[in-house]
């Protein structure tokens, strides 16, 4: 019983630190260029995701 309230608390805890700094953790996650390259490779291959991203970046076409 002990050791399962003493995981749960250190599952916890991290959990904790980890979302008060997750910007933190993203910035220095995000400044290895090999680590970025397959972080965004991962998100833009959902498609609305990138859908989504390419029409910001690009605006609605006016042709």
């Amino acid at each position: 019983m002990s050791r399962m309230l003493t995981s749960i608390l250190m599952i916890g805890s991290i959990g904790y630190f980890a979302y008060r700094y997750r910007f933190r953790l993203i910035n220095l996650l995000l400044a290895s260029g090999w680590l970025r390259r397959v972080a965004l490779g991962s998100i833009m291959s959902f498609p609305g995701v990138k859908n989504k991203m390419l029409k910001t970046v690009f605006g609605p076409s006016e042709w």
